[in-house]
Formats: structure tokens, C-alpha cells, sequence
């Protein structure tokens, strides 16, 4: 039993229970399973980073809307459940090839025991046995060799068995490290597998000598849609500019939902000139793009998108690398939005 559990267990957990429900209410999180998980490891402050990100978004004003709130709950708990199935399912293979290895030592033995049942027939029928004798070594040999095949037919589907058991669990393991890697709103890889694979081609570029950009977007004015047209409006404009990134990107980029609606898209193997010119593309299809609301049809207007692009430079953090890539993004937006800036473009240090 984990320490929180001890402590929602014990006379204080129905007072910490009810703190976090009034915390959530006070901050119109909606009571769901997913978002108390989060709040209570918040209450309990036991996660750092998930407070200081909870203790930002309080500071912004900005609100906890169920974008963000998924995004919590993606960041800081999904990969812990993945964990413990991932746990789960070892100790299960365990078992099954533990059985496996003592139904192997079981057939040695058996095997052991046949081959001397063999030998000592094919002795007795040297000596020249009378009919009866005979008669009575063939009954002995049926036996034998019947409890032989039994015992190989009780193996045989015990490895089948087996065999199916790691293939479902091979199947799952899969599943929970795809899910612990997906952001469940856009179907892009979310923020953990972002920082894992830009460290990653981070690493690539430096070994190999090859160029690295990092692409940033959002969605202009992105909270007026919510806020005119609704959430469920806002995820139709996210899904979409998710479609839009991944129609641009080579199979080799990989596309991720940032966080809210920012979205980044690691280029290895690309100058700052294919990058721009990639990210052009991208801003145009998306400003000639028109959508309309899926329950009623209405127009929703134009769409458009702020993108910030940085190269790697020697010495370069992934967070130096995204920091560039962000200020880029940023002056994109001071600048006038639905433009593209890179961090060899003069504006980008206009104030």
C-alpha cells in the first residue's frame, strides 16, 4: 500500500478528500476521475513540477479548460499507470514460462524413464522370450509409450497456451506504450514523447553532424473560438491543425501536441530554408482552409496559425532549443500573427 493510500485511508483522508473537491469547484475543474486523481496529487504536493504547473495556470487566469486539464493528466499520471501494467503483465509472463520450465523438467525425467523402458525391452527380446512374455513386454511398451505421448500432448498445449498468453500481453504492452505516448485528443504523440525523441534526435544531429530544426505553432485568436463557438468547437480546430502538420511532414518529423493549443514538429535532416519553406506551406493551406462547426454547419470563420522555427546551434539544450523555437513563436505573434518567424529573421528582436 502506497503512502497516499495510508494517508486517504486514516482519519485525516476524508478531510484531504473534500479540500480537493473544494479546490476543484473553486477553480471550475469538473469533478471526473481523471481531473481528482490530478487535483489530489496536487493537494498532497508531492509531485513538484505538477504544482508548479497548476500553481502557473492558477497565476495566468487563464482557467483550467479540458484540454489543459487532459494535458495534466497525460503529462504527469498516464505513464504511471502504464508502469504498473507494465509490471503487471512481467510478473504474468513469469509465471506462465516458470510453468513452462517445470513441465520442460518433468518431459526430461519422462523421457529418462521411456528410454530406460526401451532399453530393457529391446534386452528382454534378445533372450529369446516365449509368446506370453512377449505378449506382456508389447502391453508394457504401449503403456510406456501412451503415457509418453499424454505427457508431450499436456506439453504441447501448455506452450500453446503459453504462446497465446505472450502474444495478447505482447499485444497489450504495445497498446499501454502507444497510449502512454499519445495525446488521446489529436492522436499526435503528446508532450512525454516530444522531450524523449527531440533529446534523442538532439543527440543524432551532434553524433552525425546533420542539421536539427524544431517547428512551434498555435492557433491564432484560439480562445475567442472557445469562447464563441465552445470546447467541443475548439477540439474540431485542434484535430484539424493536427491533420494539417502531419500532411506536411515527412515520415521522419515527428508531430506532438505541445500542450493547450500549441504543437511542435522536430525536423531532423532539414535546413532553416526547407523549414520555413515547409512552414509556409503549412500556414497557407491552413489560412485558405474554410471550416464550418460540425453540429450545425455555421461558418467559423478563417483559421490561421503563428509559427516560430529554431535551428540547433552548438552548445543548444533541447529546452535552449525550445525556448528559441518559442520566443520565434512569439514574434510571429507580436508581428501580426498567421506568419511564419525563424530565429535567423531580423523581426523576431523587433519589440
Amino acid at each position: 500500500m502506497t503512502d497516499q493510500s495510508v494517508l486517504m485511508q486514516g482519519p485525516g483522508g476524508q478531510a484531504v478528500a473534500q479540500e480537493t473537491l473544494d479546490l476543484m469547484r473553486l477553480h471550475g475543474v469538473p469533478a471526473t476521475g481523471q481531473n481528482y486523481e490530478v487535483w489530489l496529487g496536487y493537494r498532497l504536493g508531492r509531485n513538484r513540477q505538477l504544482r508548479e504547473a497548476i500553481d502557473a495556470r492558477i497565476a495566468s487566469g487563464e482557467g483550467f479548460a479540458p484540454d489543459f486539464n487532459t494535458d495534466l493528466y497525460d503529462r504527469f499520471f498516464t505513464g504511471l499507470g502504464a508502469s504498473a501494467q507494465i509490471v503487471l503483465a512481467g510478473e504474468k509472463i513469469a509465471r506462465d514460462l516458470n510453468q513452462v520450465v517445470d513441465f520442460l523438467k518433468q518431459s526430461e525425467e519422462k523421457s529418462g524413464d521411456y528410454g530406460r523402458t526401451l532399453e530393457s525391452a529391446a534386452s528382454d527380446l534378445t533372450r529369446g522370450l516365449g509368446a506370453e512374455q512377449v505378449r506382456q513386454l508389447v502391453a508394457s511398451l504401449a503403456a510406456a509409450t501412451l503415457d509418453m505421448a499424454n505427457h508431450n500432448k499436456i506439453l504441447t498445449d501448455q506452450l500453446q497456451r503459453s504462446s497465446r498468453e505472450i502474444d495478447t500481453l505482447r499485444t497489450s504492452l504495445e497498446s499501454v506504450r502507444v497510449e502512454s505516448l499519445t495525446d488521446s485528443l489529436t492522436g499526435l504523440a503528446n508532450r512525454r514523447m516530444f522531450d524523449e525523441t527531440l533529446r534523442m534526435r538532439l543527440e543524432e544531429a551532434r553524433a552525425q553532424r546533420t542539421e536539427l530544426c524544431l517547428l512551434l505553432c498555435d492557433i491564432d485568436h484560439f480562445k475567442r473560438f472557445n469562447d464563441t463557438w465552445g470546447h467541443h468547437t475548439g477540439d474540431q480546430i485542434l484535430r484539424f491543425l493536427a491533420s494539417a502538420l502531419q500532411a506536411h511532414a515527412r515520415p521522419d518529423f515527428l508531430v506532438a501536441r505541445h500542450g493547450g493549443e500549441e504543437f511542435a514538429v522536430i525536423m531532423p535532416r532539414v535546413s532553416p530554408r526547407v523549414a520555413a519553406q515547409t512552414a509556409e506551406a503549412l500556414r497557407a493551406a491552413i489560412q485558405a482552409k474554410r471550416l464550418r462547426r460540425r453540429s450545425t454547419n455555421e461558418d467559423l470563420g478563417q483559421v490561421t496559425v503563428s509559427v516560430g522555427i529554431a535551428r540547433l546551434q552548438p552548445g543548444d539544450t533541447p529546452a535552449g532549443l525550445v525556448e528559441r523555437a518559442d520566443a520565434c513563436l512569439y514574434a510571429s505573434k507580436r508581428n501580426g500573427r498567421n506568419q511564419v518567424t525563424t530565429d535567423a529573421t531580423p523581426v523576431l528582436y523587433v519589440a
